[in-house]
């Protein structure tokens, strides 16, 4: 259940004041790390928009990038039906781990997850100073090549369509995918506005 302005819904008491924390990543869906918060790092957490965690070691609060600058912006706070763990959305502005890393958690990629990294890559491709990239080539050549490419790719996956060889057809749409989503961020947009979209699509179906 997601938490509004009523913190009641969090058992403290059964927690003895002490609540677990999973951190995740509001669109790879990655789990970043795990933390406890008491009270005061919730309401801090909730107040400020930016991960509050309460260290048992130090006792005190800390928030999360205070010394590397990394911080967790949050997008949702919620709960499960027990309301005895408490589940942040983020998104993050660095790395998460102080090993230098995505997360925490080793071997912690999913697949669906991997799209998200490709967009990273292809993002960060716009200001690549590598002249042999393939994706600033096409951001160089600029929209109508880009939108050639994406023509071309539709077409070779509709033929592949009627090849015996289903590697191909998986080679063909992964393609399509691919320089669909480089024209979508030269269109400064991203994936997750097109899941989105599609999210309200389901309940008409």
């Amino acid at each position: 259940m997601k938490i509004h302005q009523n913190v009641h819904i969090l058992d403290w008491n059964k927690m003895k004041g002490i609540m677990p924390v999973i951190i995740q990543h509001y669109i790879s869906g990655i789990v970043l790390m795990h933390g406890y918060m008491t009270l005061e790092a919730f309401l801090q957490t909730k107040k400020t928009k930016i991960v509050t965690f309460f260290s048992r070691s130090k006792q005190r609060l800390w928030v999360k990038g205070e010394v590397s600058k990394n911080y967790l912006n949050v997008i949702k706070i919620t709960t499960d039906c027990d309301g005895d763990v408490i589940l942040v959305l983020v998104k993050p502005s660095g790395f998460t781990c102080h090993l230098k890393r995505i997360s925490c958690f080793l071997d912690n990629e999913s697949l669906y997850s991997t799209l998200y990294n490709l967009e990273k890559i292809i993002e960060s491709r716009k200001f690549s100073i590598n002249s042999k990239s393939y994706i600033k080539n096409l951001y160089h050549l600029g929209i109508n090549r880009i939108t050639q490419k994406v023509g071309e790719e539709a077409v070779e996956t509709i033929i592949s369509v009627f090849d015996k060889n289903i590697n191909h057809f998986i080679d063909e749409v992964s393609d399509l995918i691919f320089h669909l989503l480089i024209l979508l961020h030269y269109k400064n947009l991203e994936l997750y506005i097109i899941i989105k979209n599609l999210k309200k699509r389901i309940y008409s179906l």
